[in-house]
């Protein structure tokens, strides 16, 4: 399952492949992990594979000097993606500690196999990562980011979709992966939808009377009986039998109407699922009713999740502040 292979050198006679690997994938693959989570780390493996080719360095010799260098690596732009080409941009932070962290989950699984690592996973050391002032866009203009398709779009079956899969992104918090991924047997006549998330695990996500409204109305446009809920109306994978909208596509959307609406607030799909933890936390939801929803594992993520809003911060602060009259 090798994403690509490199080429022989005159110059590079040591074997810098990393052991091992398919078999570290296909014990990911028994755990439940996910098609997309196994690529991932097979992706996160290949470029620290690209690190062991430029350095001329085999597995077996490696030492937490080159792990201090493979660190630098990540954070430059002399760095090969998984692809081995030239990166366009420095990596984050958490996008650098998420290579480092499969690293660490790889060399885990060959001290459980019993095999020879000249490091163990307690020397790949995770970074610090940057805090960030948490981006959600206030509640009226992800109301005008999902309104809009309708208004943009020429073609009124295209703007009718994209309003539908904004709305129930914004009234389920449903991840985009989960969204793209849907099919009509999942949603009830009530608008309760079954899902299987991230890591297989199963939860109720519920649609709003209003969003509820608008699928039935997308659905009554639609004379097929395709499995998916939302497909392509013309494109490269149009024609197929289980054709459904790629991820790329709606990200792609979301960006152009916000640059269209004026939103000055970075906003993705993934906006709509923070504004959908953070907006209902407003209004009082229960964090733990949140986690269930979000299908979070953990509290302390579905906590990172609901931002308050800059204007709501400065209403709670000026409501409660006991020196300000």
């Amino acid at each position: 399952m090798s994403i690509s292979s490199k080429g022989t050198s005159n110059f590079n006679e040591k074997d810098t492949s990393l052991p091992l690997v398919d078999d570290f994938l296909l014990n990911l693959q028994t755990n439940n992990y996910s098609i997309e989570t196994v690529y991932n780390y097979e992706r996160d493996l290949m470029v620290f594979e690209n690190f062991l080719f430029e350095e001329n360095l085999e597995f077996k010799n490696i030492s937490k000097k080159n792990l201090i260098n493979y660190k630098a690596y990540l954070t430059s732009r002399d760095r090969k993606t998984a692809l081995d080409e030239s990166p366009t941009k420095c990596l984050k932070s958490s996008s650098s500690n998420r290579m480092l962290s499969a690293l660490r989950s790889y060399v885990r699984f060959l001290a459980d196999m019993d095999y020879p690592s000249p490091i163990s996973a307690e020397n790949i050391k995770i970074g610090k990562t940057e805090k960030k002032h948490p981006q959600v866009a206030e509640f009226e203009d992800l109301v005008r980011l999902i309104e809009c398709p309708r208004n943009f779009e020429k073609d009124k079956k295209v703007g009718l979709r994209n309003q539908t899969m904004l709305e129930t992104l914004f009234s389920t918090g449903m991840r985009i992966s989960e969204l793209v991924n849907l099919k009509r047997e999942q949603i009830d006549k009530s608008g309760k939808i079954f899902i299987l998330g991230k890591g297989k695990k199963e939860r109720f996500v519920y649609l709003t009377s209003r969003a509820k409204k608008i699928l039935d109305e997308y659905l009554r446009t639609r004379k097929d009986t395709l499995p998916y809920l939302f497909i392509p109306y013309r494109g490269r994978n149009s024609g197929e039998k289980n054709k459904k909208i790629s991820t790329n596509y709606l990200q792609y959307k979301i960006k152009k109407y916000r640059e269209m609406l004026g939103i000055n607030v970075p906003t993705s799909a993934h906006s709509l699922r923070h504004g959908f933890a953070t907006y209902l936390a407003e209004n009082g939801a229960n964090p733990a009713a949140l986690q269930i929803l979000l299908g979070h594992e953990s509290l302390d993520t579905t906590t990172r999740y609901v931002h308050a809003s800059d204007r709501y911060a400065e209403e709670t602060h000026r409501r409660y502040h006991p020196l300000d009259s």
